[in-house]
């Protein structure tokens, strides 16, 4: 029965008075139940200013709970700002540096899905086809598609699970070793798989690392020179790199300390390793500035095409709280405002990394903790995104039926999620 002409004008106040608010999407206030959304509907109108005594309070809470320093770094309508606690260096007192290098991790994935989905828009492979097609006998079931690489959804097994089972002596195995793609992906294949292709979300590294081969099988070119040619020199990210397998950190750069499983063990520097356990998957050197420039960019359409940003971010959910999705290579967050924020995290060995931004690239966020195997600290750490994009929280009300909403929960109050096991 149509809606009479007050019925109507009390729909659209409640309709527009829900959107202020943040909290329905604008697109979706007419959509049919199950109506698939676009990524790119959601908005939130008013954009709040970032609260950085919250950003302090995240780094300082990540500290508390075992990081020697953190940092953060936020770029928005009104510009640039900064904050860092602790120290850099354990040894020399050295105090945390905006501009330092630092290794970023998972992060590193977004990077590799970029240049695979460029070579998709080049026509050289299809999300679709299986991967068998561009490297023939690679992996044991022909049904596991390019796309479920980029979704962790191939079932693939994570080998870094048996290969870390034990953190300080997992590590120190592999500090200095150089693997071989192929290395990685039989040690995967070793294990059982987790899931059919397609079926369910199980991240795994070797997601990634057959990623990696893709990318050399078709440019012909190691994955440093596709990642130069395609990201680093057009975006100007002076600070990025990949040296795979060189040890080091080039220019000034944050020292990363690794937590043993014993509790109250001392903390070790892990700082130079090779991280060719990883490659593809994680080893990537960067900073805030870069990776604040690399966020938007992406975000803003400029290393993809409007149809292929548009499947990078189309996401289904990682858990049960529908706060968290996965896409190509990507993250998404849906945070207590209503705001969507697209990146990823990054773990590596002494370091937690979050590296995000607003669907239109105007607000970004990138923060690190010279960290990990120590949830706790990554858990405060990803507290940054709340404070820098939903700014200062109003005072709770006595009762209030938003605060039981799972969507209106603090991010920085669930588990963090892992992109590598850890063992407490």
């Amino acid at each position: 029965m149509p809606l009479s002409s007050h019925r109507r004008l009390a729909v659209s106040a409640t309709l527009i008075a829900a959107l202020a608010a943040g909290v329905v999407p604008a697109t979706s206030a007419f959509a049919a139940p199950g109506t698939p959304v676009s990524p790119t509907a959601a908005t939130t109108p008013a954009v709040p200013a970032p609260d950085m005594d919250g950003v302090v309070a995240a780094l300082n809470s990540a500290m508390a709970n075992g990081a020697p320093g953190a940092m953060a770094r936020f770029v928005g309508p009104d510009g640039v700002r900064s904050r860092t606690v602790g120290v850099q260096d354990r040894v020399s007192g050295a105090r945390m540096d905006i501009d330092s290098r630092f290794r970023i991790g998972s992060v590193s994935k977004t990077f590799s899905a970029v240049v695979l989905l460029q070579l998709v828009q080049e026509g050289k492979l299809g999300l679709d086809e299986p991967v068998n097609t561009y490297l023939p006998g690679l992996l044991p079931d022909d049904r596991i598609t390019v796309r479920h690489l980029l979704t962790h959804r191939s079932g693939l097994a994570d080998y870094t699970n048996a290969m870390f089972e034990h953190t300080v002596p997992g590590f120190e195995s592999v500090r200095n070793r150089v693997f071989s793609y192929q290395e990685l992906v039989d040690l995967s294949l070793s294990e059982p798989r987790t899931t059919q292709p397609g079926v369910s979300y199980q991240y795994s590294n070797a997601n990634f690392v057959v990623v990696g081969m893709l990318i050399e099988k078709l440019t012909g070119r190691p994955v440093a020179d596709a990642y130069e040619r395609r990201i680093f020199k057009p975006l100007k990210l002076r600070k990025t790199s990949y040296v795979h397998p060189d040890v080091r950190i080039k220019g000034g750069h944050v020292r990363g300390y690794l937590h043993p499983d014993e509790e109250g063990g001392a903390l070790v520097d892990s700082t130079e390793q090779t991280v060719s356990w990883a490659q593809s998957a994680g080893a990537v050197i960067s900073s805030p500035a870069d990776l604040n420039t690399f966020t938007s960019a992406l975000t803003r359409g400029r290393l993809l095409s409007p149809a292929m940003m548009e499947a990078m971010t189309t996401v289904t959910p990682t858990d049960a709280t529908n706060t968290r999705f996965y896409g190509l290579g990507l993250r998404r967050y849906n945070l207590s405002c209503g705001t969507q924020v697209y990146g990823h995290t990054g773990t590596v060995q002494g370091f937690y990394t979050y590296a995000f931004s607003t669907r239109d690239g105007r607000r970004s966020l990138s923060a690190m903790a010279n960290t990990s195997n120590h949830g706790a600290a990554n858990t405060a750490l990803g507290g940054t995104l709340e404070a820098a994009f939903c700014g200062k929280k109003p005072a709770p009300a006595a009762s209030s039926r938003a605060a039981a909403s799972p969507t209106a929960r603090d991010l920085g109050s669930l588990p963090a999620e892992r992109d590598l096991p850890e063992r407490h």
